[in-house]
């Protein structure tokens, strides 16, 4: 299985990192990712999670838009639209969180 969680917002970054955990519980094979875009990238910066981050990607579009640079630590994508497109388009879920 594999989902991608969509979080363009503070909550929405907390929702999918809740969301992440308990899916990986339910199936530890489950491949996530989580792609944040506008709020969220804020948020993930702000508030570091070390149990998720390693699953997150920040969009580089809203990085810019914001005057921000992703931590060395946390994966980034282009645009946030394109990469959930495509991880779509190969057969990844969407769940907005």
């Amino acid at each position: 299985m594999k989902v991608v969680l969509h979080a363009p917002t503070c909550g929405a970054l907390l929702r999918a990192r809740s969301n992440l955990r308990n899916l990986k519980a339910a199936d530890p094979a489950a491949e996530v990712r989580i792609i944040a875009n506008a709020g969220g990238v804020e948020a993930a910066i702000a508030e570091p999670d070390g149990g998720t981050d390693q699953h997150l990607y920040l969009c580089e579009n809203s990085l810019r838009a914001r005057g921000l640079s992703a931590p060395i630590d946390i994966a980034t994508v282009g645009a946030a639209v394109l990469e959930l497109a495509r991880l779509q388009d190969e057969g990844w879920c969407y769940i907005r969180a």
